[in-house]
């Protein structure tokens, strides 16, 4: 059986090197302590202490950190130094995604 006899068209290609960024940024946001940490950062007017995201979620110091560290990671937050603390800022990639999931929850409420 050759392409002509099929059914379908087959689906188009998918670039690989595009899909492995996609699904990093996905199963960085996949986990609920740094889902929140994500939403508590785009939700400041500029950039949040990482003392102050210690105290806002119910995880260790440790755990903070590493979310911390896997959202920065995945392109998800910028931080900067200050001083012996680090501060994070969301984004421009993660104010669509928030914003495209408020829009798509908008439209399933």
């Amino acid at each position: 059986m050759d392409a002509s006899d099929a059914c379908c068209a087959p689906p188009g290609n998918v670039d690989s090197d595009a899909m492995a960024t996609d699904l990093q940024t996905l199963s960085a946001m996949g986990n609920d302590t740094r889902y929140e940490l994500l939403r508590r950062i785009a939700n400041a007017d500029d950039g949040v202490c990482v003392c102050d995201l210690e105290a806002t979620v119910g995880v260790s110091q440790s755990a903070v950190s590493q979310a911390l560290s896997r959202l920065y990671t995945a392109g998800l937050v910028t931080r900067r130094k200050e001083g012996s603390w680090r501060y994070y800022e969301p984004t421009e990639t993660t104010e669509v995604l928030l914003e495209t999931l408020d829009d798509l929850r908008g439209n399933h409420e």
